[in-house]
């Protein structure tokens, strides 16, 4: 059997008690904003690269990983507070363009109407998941049911800030079901035990079946996708 078809299969293992959603990418549309916002500031440390190399090498990463590849890449170690220099950057072009992804709200409201649980459990900080779901209006479906890489010891790829996500939520791994769209994500949610849906918005769909997420190129297969394994149950 393929990693996609026993993928595919693993969303019929058990109900649906909880949806975890990744942030960036998923819930609200950051991703290009930040890969083009961060090109600017790896040139200005010395490292020529572009948009897309930005999205290849960092999309859905820990801010440790981060920092341990650019300062291998440029040959010194960054020092402590570094990146306030850039944060306004980022900060003025999340506030002109950040928006929700388009469905992501319709999902959620569909999920409260069935009774499921959600929260967010993002490798970005509980500051900056604060902003953004603020600047797109999500928050409030999402209020007291966020965590943070910062809540454990390591961030994705590990699988540890899932299963804390899900124990707080009360919900058990073979009942939780994550919508992730990067390769670090895809594999903290299987290393946790739980089903993926892969929300394929930048990711190449066969590098994230690979790994054991089910594709889906749009929320409304996402939310066709969750339909089912409630049915199902």
């Amino acid at each position: 059997m393929t990693a996609s078809a026993s993928s595919v299969s693993a969303l019929d293992d058990g109900p649906l008690e909880l949806v975890i959603f990744d942030c960036d990418g998923v819930l609200v549309d950051s991703e290009r904003i930040s890969a083009r916002v961060g090109a600017t500031v790896l040139r200005r440390l010395g490292w020529q690269v572009d948009e897309t190399e930005v999205l290849e090498r960092f999309l859905g990463c820990s801010d440790e990983y981060f920092v341990t590849t650019v300062e291998a890449r440029i040959g010194r170690r960054l020092p402590p507070g570094w990146d306030t220099e850039y944060a306004p950057l980022y900060e003025a072009a999340y506030d002109a363009e950040l928006r929700a992804v388009d469905g992501v709200a319709e999902v959620l409201d569909r999920l409260h109407g069935w009774g499921v649980q959600t929260c967010v459990a993002s490798n970005g900080s509980h500051a900056k998941l604060a902003r953004n779901l603020g600047r797109t209006g999500l928050d409030a479906r999402l209020r007291g049911r966020v965590f943070s890489a910062e809540d454990v010891a390591a961030g994705k790829p590990a699988p540890d800030l899932f299963l804390h996500a899900a124990a707080s939520m009360g919900a058990t791994p073979c009942g939780t079901v994550v919508v992730e769209d990067s390769p670090p994500g895809v594999t903290a949610a299987r290393a946790a035990g739980m089903r993926c849906l892969a929300y394929a918005a930048l990711t190449p769909p066969f590098l994230l079946s690979d790994l054991g997420g089910v594709p889906c190129r749009s929320m409304t297969q996402v939310l066709d996708r969750l339909g089912s394994i409630l049915s199902n149950h």
